[in-house]
């Protein structure tokens, strides 16, 4: 009855099945995997967030595929003003609900059924969802790590085939916070040029550099045709406001072609709201505020870490360039999966097993940088004084 595309396992993993075990025993848990900004502790500015959302101009139906001229505006300046792009044109944006939305778009513009896409490993899960629901086939190349994270450019030679259509770069990654450097962009370029790829670049985090580095965003990137996504979901942290874009550049008659596409697809969907549209030049600015917020608690978070694990010898920080996300390097005397169920069940602290995020390997866990600094430094504790 229902389509190979949805053909997914859907039982519960055993570290769900553990975190309903011990919060209905009535422990409280410490979460070092949260994620959602909306509830970790931050300061917004309510006011202004809620009169964003009450403009009347939201009474009147205005269709515009690629999004309202003045939210799209809005966009473009913050290119301009924190990226430094001064010839950055709004019309190359399409703005969307999310930036899962922006991937099926994408995805949708480059390949037919049956068509491959490059994709880092390790990175999020939420390629391998996205490519099915687009009938789209995903080859990972890998990210090594050897005193930083890496592209591994021999291995995307060898992941090329006649049906690849793109690559994706997450910029920085999630979970490994590794930016893509200047000499990869060039190599990524030379190789796109070779094989007549598309970049596709996920620079949700990309403002969140910890050494306070202005990293290039691919929307400068003119050298090949390249999509850059991102939205207000981390740039303002606020997920639940649906905010997000593509930007479209590369080389002129290349870029102009897929942006006609583009708008047809967006046509078709009009899927952002008014109230939302109107209110994206408010929603950015609250990026001024939350953005220190954020980068102060993750440098605590990863300052109090760093603290801990310099009193003992067997776990190691992996290097965070930025993001939200710190990667422990852990004796492997147990899967990652076994040794996360054992720690939430012994001590009431929740991480994220490595093998969730595609590490090749056991040996890893994933933290949040985002938690409450107390909690953090708590399930730290708790972590680091457990058997291994």
């Amino acid at each position: 009855m229902f389509s190979d595309r949805t053909n997914w396992k859907l039982t519960r993993n055993r570290l769900t099945d553990a975190l309903d075990e011990v919060r209905s025993s009535g422990a409280p848990v410490l979460d070092l995997t949260i994620s959602n900004p909306t509830r970790a502790g931050l300061h917004y500015d309510e006011e202004k967030i809620i009169q964003s959302l009450a403009s009347t101009q939201a009474l009147d139906y205005d269709p515009q595929p690629k999004g309202l001229a003045s939210a799209r505006a809005a966009v473009g300046k913050y290119y301009q003003s924190t990226h430094g792009i001064h010839n950055f044109d709004p019309e190359q944006l399409i703005l969307t609900t999310s930036t899962s939305e922006g991937y099926s778009f994408v995805f949708r513009l480059l390949c037919n059924s049956g068509d491959e896409l490059l994709v880092p490993k390790p990175s999020y899960p939420l390629f391998e969802f996205l490519a099915d629901l687009q009938d789209v086939k995903l080859a990972p190349y890998p990210l090594i790590y050897d005193h930083g994270w890496q592209m591994d450019f021999p291995s995307l030679q060898k992941a090329v085939t006649p049906r690849t259509r793109g690559v994706v770069v997450v910029h920085p990654n999630n979970p490994t916070s590794s930016y893509v450097h200047a000499h990869e962009l060039k190599s990524l370029n030379d190789f796109c040029r070779q094989h007549e790829l598309a970049l596709i670049a996920d620079e949700v985090f990309l403002d969140y550099a910890l050494d306070g580095t202005i990293h290039q965003s691919f929307a400068a990137n003119r050298d090949v045709l390249s999509f850059t996504l991102s939205g207000v979901s981390k740039i303002s942290a606020l997920p639940q406001m649906k905010v997000a874009w593509v930007a479209t550049s590369g080389p002129a008659e290349q870029a102009k072609a897929a942006q006609a596409r583009l708008e047809v697809i967006a046509d078709t969907y009009l899927s952002m709201n008014a109230p939302i549209q109107w209110a994206v030049p408010a929603l950015l600015d609250q990026r001024h505020s939350i953005q220190r917020q954020l980068l102060d608690r993750v440098r605590g978070n990863l300052k109090e870490l760093d603290r801990q694990l310099a009193g003992q010898k067997t776990c190691e920080r992996l290097i965070v360039e930025g993001g939200w996300y710190a990667v422990l390097r852990v004796p492997v005397t147990q899967t990652d999966e076994d040794l996360a169920v054992d720690l939430l069940r012994r001590k009431s602290v929740l991480v994220h097993p490595g093998h969730f995020y595609d590490f090749p390997r056991d040996g890893y866990l994933v933290l949040s940088l985002i938690t409450p600094p107390n909690d953090f430094a708590e399930g730290i504790k708790r972590f680091l004084e457990s058997p291994s």
